[in-house]
């Protein structure tokens, strides 16, 4: 393999080649660990956006449709989706190109289904790594999320610097088993599917927790631009902290 050239495509923005690197890194293959060490990103503007949540909430949909938005940017979208591994191949299960499938088309969003492979904490153990290469590539915008399975899913927080929890009405328990892990790593908790019976309790008592609540409904477009702002604002304070932390 060459390395070399391999590294150059990456750097240019090369989906395949993005995507080639990855597959290695997820493999532990010597010449993706090798590659990673001469890729590390310096000066990388990329803000790491994680969505978390339960299944159902519409994690998904959200994405799609903040992906529109940042496109209308003009910015270079990636998405890491992380789902459940197949008992079979160990590949991903829930395949998000086909739930994001709008998107599929343009060169300026690279979606990627990493299967988890038994790792606990809601991402893969490969995922921190893609988020680098993702950097490295030249991505304005990368999304991780999670696999959805609850409150377990707060290792997003050391990957993501904006970390978005997603709910929705009528999940009852689950809201209350959130609060026993995964709102304490949320920056902005959003009440998906706000125009259901229930939207309104579900933010009194989400916004008891939690200082940002958003309220969408992402098939409509509702709340998107209430969001983005959300997170702009939050990432602001990031690049003030790390400005802080240089000097």
């Amino acid at each position: 393999m060459d390395l070399e050239a391999l590294a150059e495509r990456v750097k240019a923005g090369d989906a395949r080649s993005v995507s080639r690197l990855i597959t290695l890194i997820e493999n532990q293959d010597a010449d993706g660990a090798a590659l990673l060490k001469r890729l590390q990103p310096s000066n990388s503007k990329a803000e790491v956006i994680g969505i978390t949540g339960y299944p159902g909430a519409g994690k998904s949909t959200l994405i799609a449709q903040l992906v529109t938005a940042y496109r209308r940017q003009h910015m270079k979208v990636a998405i890491l989706a992380i789902d459940t591994s197949s008992p079979v191949s160990g590949g991903a299960i829930l395949g998000d190109r086909i739930r994001m499938q709008e998107h599929s088309l343009d060169s300026g969003v690279f979606i990627r289904s990493m299967a988890s492979r038994g790792q606990y904490g809601g991402v893969a153990r490969a995922t921190a790594d893609a988020v680098g290469v993702l950097k490295t590539a030249g991505f304005d915008i990368i999304f991780v999320e999670t696999i959805g399975v609850g409150q377990a899913d707060v290792e997003i927080a050391s990957i993501a610097g904006t970390v978005v929890v997603v709910a929705a009405p009528g999940l009852g328990d689950e809201v209350q088993a959130m609060k026993a892990g995964l709102l304490e790593v949320a920056h902005i908790v959003v009440v998906n599917k706000a125009d259901r019976e229930g939207a309104d309790a579900t933010i009194r008592d989400l916004s008891e927790w939690t200082a940002r609540v958003v309220r969408t409904v992402a098939t409509k477009g509702e709340g998107l631009p209430e969001l983005i702002q959300a997170i702009a604002e939050h990432q602001r304070v990031l690049k003030i902290q790390d400005q802080h932390l240089s000097r």
